[in-house]
């Protein structure tokens, strides 16, 4: 299974993986768990922006670098403007990381 790890550098990802190395570690779980958990949380994040994210963000900024490499694009955008139904904010610098959810399913 193709397994992008892009929820993994997020804060949330970050806790996890320490918490697990360190449960590695300390003997309290075996490698291959860890494993296994880190792609169900992946499997998870992805179901959940799939199912449960229902609002739409549109973005408009200066385009700083583009980059697509293995099926993944990577946007970074200067001065960016995201703009919901119910918000808007400026943001300086953001990085938008995006990929064909068909592939995370193979």
């Amino acid at each position: 299974m193709a397994t992008f790890e892009l929820y993994r550098r997020s804060t949330i990802g970050m806790c996890l993986t320490e918490t697990l190395d360190e449960m590695v570690q300390n003997s309290t779980l075996s490698p291959d768990l860890a494993i296994q958990v880190l792609v169900q949380f992946d499997k998870s994040m992805t179901e959940a922006l799939e199912t449960q994210v229902k609002s739409k963000v549109s973005i408009k900024g200066h385009l700083h670098t583009y980059r697509f490499c293995d099926n993944v694009w990577t946007f970074i955008l200067h001065d960016a403007l995201f703009k919901s139904e119910e918000c808007q904010e400026n943001v300086g610098r953001v990085k938008i990381v995006a990929c064909d959810s068909k592939l995370l399913s193979q």
